[in-house]
């Protein structure tokens, strides 16, 4: 191909890139997802198109102009990664954290209507002789006591069963959070029945004078899961209550900002019950003693506990509401002093 055709058969493509560098130079933020895709593809063309010219053409004005071209391109992209990988530190370290710590009453309330049902229903069971025969056959109860409950943690292989119950929790707390939209209700509904069903096996291991074996086989992975299931039920009820009460936001407004919110609590959720899946799967029907196992829970929950309270507080002092988008900047202050504020991403 002669230089000429050559010129004019790649120069739209050269000039889309420039545009898109020039703006992804402004900031990564303008760019699309799909407009990102199409600057890594020119990128790559491109980059092939200088290799061709130094190689067949020797053309020092093009050689040089693509070789311009292709440096400014290859920092956006190279820099749009770095980016994602900040965004995905930010998102751990202050975005997760500070939408808990915003929606902390919220998630005490769930934590309530979970643990509640939980309390009342295992001591009804544990202490009442007709509740406990209402439960079902004795041969049944005895299975259960004697070998289900304690043979289910390890009725699969670690890695399988880890998955499995990761998956469940995640849908169960979806469902705690979702159903928030419908005025609470559902979210409600969740948590009570969870808590109860909880309640009753715990009330019928201690009927029997087991609850140690119920503890020691709950505690290690049952304080992290719990607790994510109780911010998941607090983001859903925080977001049925934008529409009760609003304040003084219109409706669509504080359901949209409850929303981005929640979404955030979501996403950080799914790696916190990945965890409790691997305690589960890895831990709870080990041969590690009691102690031991026992011990793992409340360390996972101890970090857990500390991390939302700590990093959470520390990004709500900076601003940070824990909305999808939102991210930290540095602004000029009084007496030539910074500080940091939130504001939303275009």
């Amino acid at each position: 191909m002669d230089l000429d055709r050559f010129l004019l058969t790649n120069q739209p493509l050269w000039d889309r890139l420039a545009y898109l560098t020039r703006r992804g130079d402004r900031s990564a933020a303008r760019l699309s997802a799909q407009e990102i895709d199409e600057l890594v593809r020119l990128y790559q063309r491109t980059a092939s198109h200088l290799s061709y010219v130094r190689t067949y053409y020797q053309d020092p004005a093009l050689t040089t102009r693509l070789t311009g071209l292709v440096a400014s391109a290859g920092a956006i992209v190279y820099g749009t990664r770095s980016r994602s990988l900040r965004a995905v530190g930010l998102f751990f370290t202050a975005t997760f954290p500070a939408a808990v710590w915003h929606c902390r009453r919220f998630v005490a309330v769930s934590a309530l209507l979970l643990l509640a049902p939980a309390l009342a229903v295992g001591a009804w069971i544990g202490t009442d002789d007709r509740a406990v025969e209402a439960l079902g056959p004795p041969a049944l109860r005895q299975a259960y006591l004697e070998e289900d409950f304690e043979d289910y943690y390890s009725s699969q292989p670690a890695s399988q069963f880890a998955s499995q119950v990761t998956t469940n929790n995640i849908r169960v707390s979806f469902f705690a959070f979702a159903g928030g939209v419908l005025v609470c209700v559902p979210t409600a509904y969740v948590l009570v029945t969870n808590g109860a069903m909880l309640g009753g096996a715990g009330g019928l291991f201690v009927h029997a004078g087991q609850s140690g074996k119920f503890f020691g086989l709950i505690l290690p992975h049952g304080l992290l899961e719990l607790s994510a299931i109780a911010v998941a039920g607090g983001a859903g009820l925080a977001l049925g209550w934008a529409l009760v009460d609003p304040g003084d936001r219109r409706r669509k407004q504080a359901l949209l900002e409850e929303g981005r919110r929640a979404a955030a609590i979501v996403l950080g959720l799914a790696a916190t019950f990945t965890v409790a899946g691997l305690i589960e799967g890895f831990v709870t029907g080990s041969a590690l003693p009691t102690w031991a196992r026992v011990g793992v829970g409340v360390l996972a929950e101890t970090a857990f506990v500390l991390y939302v309270v700590v990093l959470g507080r520390a990004a709500a002092a900076r601003g940070l509401t824990g909305s999808i988008g939102e991210e930290p900047v540095e602004v000029s202050g009084d007496a030539g002093l910074k500080r940091l504020r939130a504001v939303p991403l275009p």
